[in-house]
């Protein structure tokens, strides 16, 4: 009798293995669509190539030929289907050789454009150095209008003050435009340096950066900003969230005027408390954005 109950036993119905089959018909919601694409907002590829010396030489002068004119193609960001955003520059030191971003709505778009570059005649020559995959976001320290003016009365201005008022209006009237900057972010124009690094907000035991009250952290944060606010005009900076897409929690890229200015606003906001206590950095990559026959050119790939 044992033997014959153990027949009839089916664990594949059991509640604990299926816990939908016991649901309560009220309980469920309608879902949305399946999608690949963001609710809001774009995917982001940072991609690194190194060349591959002794795969180019083994290729003939025509397929290197070939290939470059096939490359100067894939990463032409003018292009009919391009991806919304692409550009290309040499990378200095020996991490890599060049480097792509590249955002869109689509991540097969993105995708695609790592594949044309590994089919084209030199695509053999061409090695993946490093890569990084994230997406772009508003940040939730970025306060809306209500925490702004809070912040304000926090600093000791007053609602009565007219400075407050006016501070308020010019903060309102800028944050849907700075907020589609975040979401939807153009290039810079005419800053030809370019920087880009992976981050993480430490959990030392001493210095958890996740187990702070969230006013805190945003306190911490206004008072980053603050410090990069200096810099206005001679860098620009693009923050993309990676936290369930890579090894970071966040990419951050910087495109500067100069070479120097790099350097100072990376150094400069090092000693804000929220990078001073609580950051930690992953590798930088340099490098100087070219358009793609400049590129292809520096690269001696013909």
């Amino acid at each position: 009798m044992r033997s014959m109950r153990a027949t009839f036993f089916c664990p594949a119905i059991t509640p604990s293995l299926h816990p939908a089959m016991n649901r309560p018909a009220h309980t469920q919601q309608a879902l949305p669509d399946p999608t690949i694409q963001m609710t809001e907002g774009w995917h982001c590829l940072h991609i690194y190539y190194r060349i591959h010396q002794a795969a180019l030489n083994g290729l003939d002068a025509s397929a290197r030929a070939r290939g470059t004119e096939e490359l100067i193609t894939a990463i032409n960001p003018e292009r009919e289907g391009a991806p919304q955003r692409l550009q290309s520059f040499l990378v200095s030191g020996h991490k890599a050789d060049f480097g792509l971003m590249v955002m869109d709505p689509d991540p097969l778009v993105i995708d695609s454009i790592k594949q044309a570059v590994r089919t084209t005649a030199i695509g053999a020559a061409l090695e993946p150095a490093w890569s990084f995959v994230s997406i772009t976001e508003v940040s939730e320290y970025v306060p809306t209008v209500e925490q702004y003016s809070e912040r304000l009365k926090r600093e000791g201005t007053s609602p009565d003050d007219p400075a407050y008022t006016a501070k308020v209006n010019a903060y309102g009237q800028r944050l849907p435009m700075m907020n589609k900057q975040r979401l939807y972010p153009d290039f810079p124009m005419n800053l030809p340096v370019t920087t880009f690094y992976p981050m993480n907000k430490i959990r030392d035991p001493h210095a958890n950066w996740f187990s702070m009250p969230f006013s805190k952290r945003a306190d911490l944060m206004a008072e980053h900003a603050t410090s990069g606010i200096k810099f206005a005009g001679r860098v620009s900076q693009l923050i993309t969230a990676s936290t369930g897409f890579d090894d970071w929690e966040w990419g951050v890229t910087l495109w500067g005027r100069a070479p120097e200015h790099i350097k100072e606003i990376v150094y400069t906001m090092r000693f804000d408390e929220a990078s001073a206590k609580y950051a930690e950095f992953g590798p930088f990559y340099v490098g100087y954005v070219m358009p793609p026959a400049d590129l292809v050119k520096q690269l001696k790939l013909a």
